[in-house]
């Protein structure tokens, strides 16, 4: 009798773990928009000391493996995601005050390269299911963090590489002239929300197209995507309620 009250512990030990670990398995995307918030709201305190841009430098590389793990791609995927994913954690680490060199360039564009590919993923993923559940919002909400740090690259490669006075500062409201990676990321989200970057002017045509661009695709996104997600979630929930 001891014996098999014994085994039934031990059962029962073994189903919550692998309860515990299907949880986690099916909750990635959660995880992973939690990190990708973690990385965004900490960037402004980078600034300041060598060793503060290090450690976020550190948790950008730790966000992009993350995303590769989270995505449980087949072999051939993976291999291209980690083939893309290894030049952007270059360009937050290596070539980080670099910015002019030949690699820092390819990395800059490989690295752009990876975010389409993982948005084209993840999209994939959360389309294909039958019915929509808290994965399939997370991983859209995961889509727009994706896109915002996307457009964010384009317009810091645009102002470094191609047209350096393709935004102005106002002097008035940025204690600086030259268009930093902060400033990118600022005008991107600003711009993809519709609150706009107070301060921040794109002056050249290439800027403001790329900024309506951006502009469409965030109210695009927050109107179809996410609202069609939550609309499908709901349905799904609404039988449930029905039988109690």
């Amino acid at each position: 009798m001891a014996a098999y009250l014994s085994t039934m512990k031990e059962t029962r030990l073994i189903r919550v773990a692998a309860r515990g670990k299907l949880a986690w398995y099916q909750n990635k995307f959660m995880w992973l928009f939690i990190f990708l918030l973690v990385v965004l709201l900490s960037y402004p305190f980078s600034t300041g000391s060598d060793f503060r841009y290090d450690v976020y430098r550190t948790m950008f590389a730790l966000a992009i493996l993350f995303t590769v793990y989270a995505l449980s791609m087949r072999r051939s995927l993976l291999v291209i995601a980690l083939v893309l994913a290894v030049p952007s954690i270059f360009q937050h680490t290596v070539y980080a005050s670099y910015l002019k060199s030949p690699a820092a360039v390819v990395s800059s564009f490989l690295s752009l390269a990876f975010d389409v590919f993982i948005v084209a993923i993840i999209f994939r993923r959360i389309f294909s299911k039958v019915s929509a559940d808290s994965e399939s919002i997370f991983g859209a909400l995961c889509i727009y963090l994706f896109v915002g740090f996307s457009f964010s690259n384009i317009f810091f490669m645009l102002a470094t590489y191609f047209e350096p006075h393709a935004f102005y500062l106002d002097p008035a409201v940025n204690s600086h002239s030259d268009f930093t990676r902060l400033d990118a990321i600022y005008y991107s989200f600003g711009t993809m929300t519709s609150l706009g970057a107070a301060g921040i002017t794109p002056v050249t045509s290439e800027a403001r197209l790329l900024t309506i661009i951006e502009a469409l695709l965030g109210v695009l996104f927050l109107a179809v995507l996410i609202s069609g997600l939550m609309s499908a979630y709901g349905g799904k929930a609404e039988p449930a309620n029905a039988e109690d």
